[in-house]
């Protein structure tokens, strides 16, 4: 298939369109008469058909009612006279038997034709068979019976005619129809030409001007007036335009000196604010630097922070079982030394020592059950800590990790009697990285306290966990406080956002959040909420499920 476009000239459009049309309606219009003429022929045929045999019918009366067959075929020899009568058959009707044949008459070189009583029913109008027309008619004569006229069929006579001439009709008619439709096409030819060249040189002549105009940029020429209508109104038109290009393209070159002229006092002027444009870019690209650093530095100062109020809350918690184990054992050194007095001098009674034995053994349960849990509480923070400064993942219980958490907050969140409830399968483990998941939930959690529950003496805190797909999990974080503003509910993730300026809020803690969901967990986060409703935290992002029994083996 040919890659350009083929088009055809305006000249061959007229043309085809005239001439398709012109056809389409002659032979439409000839069809219609062609066909209505030979329907007249025929009809005319079938009409001569029925009154010959009307007529040999009347005259086979008298013969079929005195049997005389031998008067009947001498009567049929007329029918010469009628060239186009073919084959006709006398048949005589009996009451109770089938008809019997009577006479018949044979046009000269016309072979016999078989009995045709056994197509009454099929021949009782005309009907064209091949080059011939057949029609069988009954003989009916009056009979007067108590003057009561009755109709009786006393035979039938066959006719079949010749058809030929209704051929040679048509055929005639076609030829008349197709030479008066060359003709006539001949004729449109010829009009349409002329009328081709009415129209289509005046627009050859339009297009010539145009392409020059196009080509040469020669807006001088004018369209020249047809006596087109149509056609002058487009040439007025078009000269139209051409004058205002002309006056347009002088106005242009007017203005491009104008321009020339202002451009040359314009490029010093450019360059000089292009020279104080770089500067500026370039101090606010470094100022843009401090403040990334700034940020990043509080980011990470927000971090030690946190780390370091949970290294004075490890201080203060372990401190109270390593009191008590001190005190226990400081009890023991006591009793122990009077013993050993008491054995020296040989005063050591048996009472003494067995009172010796069992508060040996209640202090030894003392400090045994004080250090265990100060091993606990260590083991839990140094857990904490661990996964505070490392990015890599584990696998581990979320529930655990939870409870390691609020073991790591207690030193704070004994100081209130808000309820932290969480609602997660005890025997859900997964592999992602613990250290973001415990410095998010710290945060939210303090963020709480400090602003949620301000002037509120007891809070609730639901966090609600699930695995939503087999690969992502979902957090919600909901509590009961006052809720956010909706002017601030919008920059709650902005850096340096807090309504604790000048308070020890830096503004950092929840754009920290934001940036642990989205990049360290490669999640997502959403907050819902209204003044005085609380708020909703949704966090989701993705994680590995490990089953327990999968965990067990590889332990």
């Amino acid at each position: 298939m040919s890659g350009e476009a083929k088009f055809l000239s305006i000249k061959t459009l007229i043309v085809w369109v005239v001439m398709a049309i012109t056809t389409l309606a002659l032979v439409v219009t000839a069809s219609i008469s062609l066909i209505n003429q030979i329907t007249n022929y025929k009809s005319k045929l079938i009409d001569q058909v029925n009154v010959y045999s009307e007529l040999i019918g009347n005259n086979a009366i008298a013969s079929l009612e005195f049997d005389d067959n031998i008067v009947e075929a001498e009567n049929l020899k007329r029918l010469e006279a009628a060239p186009f009568i073919e084959i006709v058959h006398i048949y005589r009707a009996n009451e109770n038997s089938d008809p019997t044949f009577f006479a018949s008459y044979n046009r000269e070189g016309q072979a016999p034709a078989p009995q045709m009583w056994h197509r009454l029913e099929q021949l009782r109008e005309p009907v064209l068979t091949g080059s011939h027309f057949e029609l069988i008619k009954p003989i009916v004569v009056s009979q007067n019976t108590d003057d009561i006229v009755e109709q009786k069929i006393i035979g039938y006579v066959y006719v079949r005619a010749s058809a030929d001439i209704l051929n040679e009709l048509t055929a005639s008619s076609i030829i008349t129809t197709l030479t008066a439709l060359v003709v006539i096409l001949i004729i449109c030819y010829f009009l349409t030409l002329k009328l081709q060249k009415a129209l289509a040189d005046p627009i050859t002549d339009l297009v010539s001007l145009v392409q020059r105009v196009s080509r040469q940029r020669d807006y001088e020429g004018r369209a020249e007036k047809t006596n087109i209508k149509e056609l002058d109104i487009l040439a007025i038109a078009f000269n139209d335009m051409l004058d205002r290009t002309q006056h347009y393209l002088k106005e242009r070159d007017r203005a491009e000196e104008e321009q020339q002229k202002l451009q040359t006092s314009l490029e010093e002027k450019v360059e000089q604010r292009t020279l104080a444009l770089k500067e500026a870019n370039q101090e606010l690209i470094q100022t843009l630097e401090k403040l990334h650093q700034f940020q990043r530095q509080m980011v990470q100062n927000e971090k030690m922070a946190s780390l370091g109020d949970m290294v004075a809350g490890v201080a203060h918690e372990v401190n109270t079982p390593i009191g008590l184990g001190v005190t226990a054992s400081t009890m023991m050194l006591d009793r122990l030394t009077q013993i050993e007095k008491e054995f020296t001098d040989k005063s050591l009674k048996a009472s003494t020592l067995s009172k010796f034995i069992s508060e040996g053994q209640e202090n030894l349960n003392i400090i045994y059950r004080n250090l265990n849990r100060a091993a606990e509480l260590i083991s839990s923070f140094k857990q904490v800590a661990v996964d505070q400064s490392t990015e890599t993942n584990r696998v581990f219980s979320f529930a655990q990790l939870m409870d390691e958490i609020l073991l790591s907050m207690r030193p704070k969140l004994k100081k209130f009697q808000h309820e932290i409830a969480l609602h997660c399968e005890q025997d859900l483990f997964i592999e992602t990285k613990a250290g973001p998941i415990n410095q998010i939930m710290m945060n939210l959690i303090m963020n709480s306290i400090i602003h949620g529950f301000e002037n509120k003496p007891q809070g609730k805190i639901d966090i609600f966990v699930d695995m939503v797909t087999p690969n992502k999990i979902s957090i919600r974080y909901l509590d009961n406080g006052k809720g956010i503003p909706e002017h601030l509910r919008k920059r709650i993730f902005d850096p340096f956002v807090t309504t604790k300026r000048g308070q020890g809020g830096s503004g950092l803690g929840m754009h920290l959040v934001y940036n642990l969901v989205t990049q360290a967990l490669n999640g997502s986060i959403t907050i819902t909420s209204e003044e005085g409703k609380g708020v909703e935290f949704n966090i989701l992002f993705p994680v590995r499920k490990v089953d327990a029994e999968t965990l067990a083996k590889s332990s």
